[in-house]
């Protein structure tokens, strides 16, 4: 039976992590509208040149030509017995283009409090030497050696409280409709991102598991 999913949470949620599980578990394709839109732009298809073009302007791709950029991708071989879309649909017409393409859409919603994530985010860090991001012990939040090869830590700009706060106020005007769009189906799973995060994967294996 094919599985056909949409991952949805804010930043520092998780969602990450559980979409690369999840994809791994169900031998799914991990599509991330990031991606469509990078691939577009190499592979220089017709739509692709129009997205080379608006994002060259600053702008943004729009509802239309991004949901053609879906729809273009979700007809691939590797999609046929399913997919795991994250980043789409982002607002309530991209909503009503994907029930247009698929039907029996499983939407996964992994929630966690604002506050909770400007703290896992205000505890992440980058290696300036290794690049590996990771995070640090509330009680060693000022350390500044990377303990993997000695290299400067640093805190990502968009990691700074203020900034969290701002990119979740933004997630939250979008993913508000839809999350009461999806709610009100049968397909709808909503799962505890405050959890441990084999604990979180656990519990949408389960609900995944029961509903296909």
């Amino acid at each position: 039976m094919s599985l056909h999913l949409v991952l949805i949470g804010p930043p520092g949620s998780g969602k990450g992590t559980q979409a690369v599980r999840l994809a791994r578990r169900y031998s799914i394709p991990h599509i991330s509208t990031g991606d469509i839109l990078r691939q577009a732009v190499r592979d220089e298809t017709p739509l692709g040149r129009q997205v080379a073009a608006i994002m060259a302007s600053g702008a943004l791709v729009g509802d239309d030509l991004i949901s053609s950029l879906v729809e273009e991708r979700l007809a691939r071989r590797d999609a046929a017995q399913g997919f795991l879309l994250d980043g789409f649909p982002r607002t309530e017409a991209q909503a009503q283009v994907l029930d247009g393409l698929r039907r029996h859409l499983l939407v996964v919603h992994i929630s966690a409090s604002d506050d909770e994530i400007v703290r896992r985010l205000g505890s992440r860090r980058i290696c300036k030497s290794c690049g590996l991001t990771q995070s640090v012990p509330e009680n060693d939040l000022y350390s500044e050696d990377c303990p993997y090869c000695g290299g400067s830590l640093i805190r990502r700009e968009d990691d700074e409280p203020e900034t969290v706060r701002k990119r979740l106020t933004t997630y939250a005007a979008l993913a508000g409709p839809l999350i009461a769009l999806y709610s009100s189906r049968p397909g709808y799973i909503a799962v505890d991102g405050l959890e441990a995060p084999d604990k979180v994967t656990a519990a949408i294996f389960a609900a995944l598991d029961a509903r296909r």
